[in-house]
Order: C-alpha cells, then structure tokens, then sequence
C-alpha cells in the first residue's frame, strides 16, 4: 500500500474514532474524561494533518543520499590534539582530576 493510501486510510479511522467520541460523549455528557478523549482525538487530527502535509509528493518517501567512505586509513596528523579532546586525566599529560 502506498503513503498516500496509508493516510487515506488514516484519516477514514480517525474520522470514525471522532464520530464514536461524539456518540460517547451524548451517553456519558460533558464531564472531564470525555474532555480529556475528545481533546486527544483532536491532536490526532492535527498531527496526521501535519504528517500529510510533510509527505513528499507522489507518495514516495525521500531515501537519503548515501555517503561513501573510504577504506583507506585516515591521516595521523588529524590526531595529534587528541589529548586535549575528553579523552580524560590519565591520557593528558601534566593534568589531574579534581
């Protein structure tokens, strides 16, 4: 099933769940748990609108470009700072934990 399918599809649940709310809320009245569900449902609402909204175009999800890297060893001269890096007291020179 497609992206587009899949939040059709959804939306068609998440309108039956706020239409059941609404059946729900005629039985037990306006108290504060069917607040708190109808609340909920709303937010549902709003995040899958903002899920569609963010949704490439065509349905397809965008694939990351990949990078490639190398398998030839790195240059020893990018590490000759490393003492001074986090790499704690016992490999700095001259220094002491508190």
């Amino acid at each position: 099933m497609s992206l587009h399918d899949e939040l059709t599809t959804t939306q068609r649940c998440l309108d039956d769940l706020v239409r059941a709310v609404g059946r729900l809320e005629k039985q037990v009245g306006h108290g504060l748990d069917i607040r708190r569900v109808r609340t909920d449902a709303d937010h549902l609402r709003e995040s899958l609108a903002l899920l569609r909204e963010a949704a490439p175009p065509g349905g397809t999800p965008a694939r990351p470009d990949l990078v490639t890297i190398p398998d030839a060893p790195y240059d020893a001269s990018l590490w000759t700072d490393s003492d001074d890096e986090g790499l704690g007291s016992t490999r700095s020179r001259g220094r002491r934990t508190p």
